[in-house]
């Protein structure tokens, strides 16, 4: 069965495209020019990846991106003409899985693209529940537990703890993080794990002295476990 693409994207000339080289791609693709008729289009077409415009008619995409996050875990990659650092943080801590800047390459487009996919597309066969003391990390329900109280995290902040915590002791590198947790050879700056960590530590720093997540000057990350 073809992956289904919804595109909400104002530009009609750059919807068209997006949507001609997804189609070669043998993915089942519909447009929409509008924000709240993006909406409708999501609940009705049940879309296996949502490629999101910012600044639209009707609804802007972080109100769109906020409404589907409340009901949906489906991958969301956001279009931003700005490409300035603020709108990145903002599409990820919504719970965005990736951005792009435009103007942008369609081959960048299409990596990125087969990329989420992939990744959300590999079968769940085993348990994702990490515990550790005050913490559990439950990636099958998508929830943290801190100090036995659910914390609200959005999505890839979860997976980004997941992945530390599930190789306690091992130092990752920015780049590593991203391509195993994002899913893809990363294509902008690395501080979008920067800015991961440093949400996830503002909900974790102090709950426990048996674990931290800790910078390794010069590498990248790592989750410290001394249980």
């Amino acid at each position: 069965m073809p992956r289904k693409v919804l595109i909400v994207e104002d530009d009609k000339n750059i919807a068209d495209l997006m949507r001609l080289y997804l189609e070669k791609e043998s993915m089942d693709c519909q447009v929409s020019n509008d924000g709240l008729e993006g909406l409708e289009k999501f609940h009705q077409f049940q879309p296996d990846l949502v490629m999101l415009d910012i600044m639209l008619p009707g609804m802007d995409g972080w109100t769109i991106c906020r409404k589907i996050r409340e009901s949906s875990k489906v991958p969301i990659i956001m279009l931003t003409a700005k490409g300035e650092l603020e709108d990145k943080v903002n599409g990820l801590e919504l719970g965005a899985d990736d951005y792009i800047t435009k103007p942008f390459e369609m081959k960048e487009v299409l990596a990125r693209v087969h990329a989420v996919l992939r990744r959300y597309g590999e079968e769940e066969q085993t348990e994702k529940r990490l515990t550790f003391d005050k913490l559990v990390i439950n990636l099958d329900s998508y929830e943290l537990l801190v100090d036995g109280k659910r914390v609200d995290t959005p999505p890839k902040e979860l997976e980004l703890l997941y992945h530390l915590a599930s190789a306690p002791n091992r130092v990752f590198t920015r780049n590593q993080l991203l391509d195993e947790v994002w899913g893809f050879d990363y294509f902008g700056d690395s501080r979008t794990v920067d800015v991961h960590i440093k949400r996830l530590r503002e909900k974790l720093e102090g709950v426990s002295d048996k674990w931290s997540l800790k910078t390794v000057w010069g590498v990248g990350y790592k989750f410290e476990s001394n249980a």
